[in-house]
């Protein structure tokens, strides 16, 4: 059974890690949480759960409005070609729906079959803003909280700039 909202407070809790989090109806793309969100400050993020062609699963944490060049991040990160992991699989790993995908869902991955990369820029803000394993919630954290939480659970993430698209 996947970790819940109170679950993974109290692994922050443990952890000595001190949150917000902030409720607001259920957002599924970066356009409503801007639209739900007001004038919470820090780093806003958007997630992708990626598989290879090899089969490695990726979850890429960057700044919401990153436009992300996946071939350049796959040549950058020295992986075969990504392409967006299905919800099945999603659920499966991280325990979390399509539109609650976040970095806290590694608390799900005790085997540690996601590598874990987050934006070096994101990582410049304070807090950073994530969904607590469902979309209906915000929660605030440090940067190095964050890192500390999700190397407790097993997860040393790397840390990369994550290559913009060009339109």
């Amino acid at each position: 059974m996947p970790a819940t909202p109170a679950d993974l407070q109290a692994r922050l809790d443990a952890l000595g890690i001190t949150t917000e989090t902030i409720e607001h109806e259920a957002v599924f793309t970066v356009e409503e949480a801007k639209a739900h969100r007001g004038q919470m400050s820090g780093g806003h993020i958007k997630n992708l759960f990626l598989k290879d062609k090899k089969g490695g699963l990726w979850l890429v944490v960057c700044l919401e409005d990153r436009r992300v060049d996946m071939n350049a991040l796959s040549k950058r990160l020295g992986a075969p070609r990504f392409s967006f992991g299905k919800p099945d699989l999603l659920m499966e790993v991280l325990g979390v729906e399509p539109g609650s995908v976040t970095p806290f869902a590694v608390i799900n991955d005790p085997e540690g079959r996601v590598k874990l990369v987050l934006d070096t820029d994101l990582m410049q803000h304070d807090p950073i803003n994530g969904h607590p394993l469902v979309n209906t919630a915000t929660t605030r954290i440090a940067p190095a909280d964050l890192l500390e939480f999700c190397r407790d659970c097993g997860h040393e993430p790397v840390l990369s700039e994550i290559d913009e698209r060009q339109d």
